[in-house]
């Protein structure tokens, strides 16, 4: 069963980010973030915190294929965003959860879904929203693994993919859509999605939704969601600033939050590089990722433009680094050929903007440099996350004017 609720009003697209910091900031031209911050010793050895889970998979209302799916992909207990999380969602009721990259976040909102979808295969039933190409990617891959064998479909609307893809996509109906807010908006445009017909509106890493100015787009789809039935907010933050928000959408959800959310990785030895004026920052970025010297080692190098990105990649492979580019204006078959090449090493260094902290599952990464200082500390913790983990110890640095 669905839970009932009263329609959201429209509000102003505008807020406020809180940087935080205290009045003793040493500031780069965006940015007011403390730069002690950005120095930890990683902890050796590594002391996680252990959330004991509360039930199987076996322990759900799951049916009893999908339980062995779970199984086959290697999961026998749910993390603890999932442990908190699917009984609410299998029970119909609107939920916010608060979990970072890699708490398993996915599966928490897949598996309930996919569960009701086994017993009634509605067409056009749950309208998945993400902000980036990537995470859609990842969150179909999962759909498609967890519903192997069976007759649900699901189709993916992403940017970077050529039109006459996307609209052929519809010639078979779908159980799920999944998309980032640009291409989702052009296919209601064309008549191809009618926001009216699906119940069940999941919207992933929400607060990155936020920041990249898609809130006007997801007002709109909300308006025109008139038999919502459930929604499904996961984010990896919550500032206050966001709350008013949240609520307009959610007005009384259940609140769950996974305590790893969001925190400095104890396992990542983090530390800063100054460049004093009239130095050559190149040079030491170089310098750098020489040092380096770790057996087939990876690097993400983070920078603020996709100008800048594609220099830099450029100016690495001159200097016999071998580089690749990933940002906003590469088209989605080069952005999943620059992260293949990485992946399998052919590649050493991938650089990147913002598009590559959340939401990608890279292994092995052992360094992540920010050329720039990150607009906030929320996105310098998603951009370290992707290194230091499965109990490694990684390398973050950042430089510094």
């Amino acid at each position: 069963m669905y839970r009932t609720k009263q329609r959201p009003s429209k509000r102003a697209s505008h807020f406020n980010r809180n940087n935080g910091g205290n009045r003793n900031r040493k500031k780069n031209n965006n940015s007011s973030i403390d730069i002690n911050k950005f120095i930890s010793q990683a902890v050796t050895p590594v002391k996680k915190e252990v959330y004991e889970v509360t039930n199987k998979f076996a322990d759900f209302p799951l049916q009893q294929d999908l339980i062995k799916r779970i199984n086959d992909r290697g999961y026998s207990s749910p993390t603890e965003i999932q442990d908190k999380s699917i009984n609410h969602i299998l029970e119909g009721e609107d939920v916010v959860g608060i979990a970072g990259t890699g708490t398993g976040k996915t599966g928490a909102f897949l598996i309930p879904i996919i569960n009701r979808l086994l017993t009634n295969p509605k067409y056009f039933d749950t309208l998945i929203i993400t902000p980036t190409r990537e995470l859609a990617s990842q969150i179909e891959d999962e759909f498609r693994k967890l519903t192997r064998g069976t007759k649900l479909h699901s189709i993916t609307l992403i940017g970077g993919v050529n039109m006459g893809k996307s609209l052929a996509a519809f010639s078979r109906p779908a159980h799920v859509v999944i998309g980032t807010p640009g291409r989702i908006m052009d296919m209601a445009q064309r008549g191809k999605l009618a926001f009216k017909n699906f119940p069940v509106l999941i919207l992933d890493e929400f607060d990155r939704m936020l920041d990249m100015g898609f809130i006007r787009d997801i007002e709109h789809v909300i308006s025109q969601m008139t038999a919502r039935k459930q929604t499904l907010l996961f984010s990896a933050t919550m500032p206050a600033s966001q709350e008013k928000i949240i609520s307009k959408i959610i007005p009384n959800p259940v609140k769950v939050k996974a305590n790893s959310a969001l925190k400095s990785s104890g396992n990542v030895d983090q530390n800063v590089v100054s460049v004093p004026e009239g130095e050559d920052k190149f040079e030491k970025l170089v310098s750098v990722i020489s040092e380096d010297r770790e057996k087939d080692s990876r690097v993400i190098l983070f920078c603020e433009t996709k100008r800048r990105a594609s220099k830099l990649a450029k100016k690495l492979n001159t200097t016999g680094i071998p580089s690749d580019e990933i940002h906003g204006n590469k088209s989605q078959p080069a952005r999943e050929r620059a992260l293949k090449k990485f992946k399998n090493g052919q590649v050493r260094v991938l650089v990147a903007t913002d598009v590559m902290a959340r939401g990608i599952d890279v292994t092995d990464v052992s360094m992540v440099i920010n050329y720039e200082i990150p607009k906030t500390y929320d996105d310098y913790i998603h951009r370290i996350g992707r290194t230091g983990r499965a109990g490694k110890t990684g390398k973050a640095i950042t430089f510094i004017n």
